[in-house]
């Protein structure tokens, strides 16, 4: 959903940009370009959380570091169903998430 959201918001800044003519003043897109840095850190939370509920360490990020190969290496990680039981980095949110509660 955090990657969504983020697409939509950065393609309706992108037609702003284009339709102020911003764009092709500047020769940059300032309002996607500012979003873009207003994001860059809880994106990278949640690809760090992304990448814990697969089973990989953070570091595993840095693939994106090899030429091509790493970045179909990063994207089949992301792309993964979560690990089925708690792991190192905690539990399933999964099974968190669809745990039915019980109240007395």
């Amino acid at each position: 959903m955090f990657t969504l959201f983020n697409f939509l918001i950065a393609l309706v800044l992108a037609a702003v940009d284009r339709a102020s003519g911003l764009e092709a003043v500047l020769g940059f897109a300032p309002l996607g370009s500012l979003y873009s840095l207003f994001v860059l850190l809880p994106s990278l939370a949640v690809l760090f959380r992304r990448l814990h509920d697969t089973g990989h360490s953070g570091w595993a990020i840095l693939y994106f570091f090899i030429p091509l190969a790493g970045i179909i290496i990063l994207l089949v990680f992301l792309c993964q169903d979560s690990y089925p039981a708690e792991n190192k980095y905690g539990p399933n949110p999964k099974e968190i998430a669809t745990a039915p509660t019980y109240t007395e």
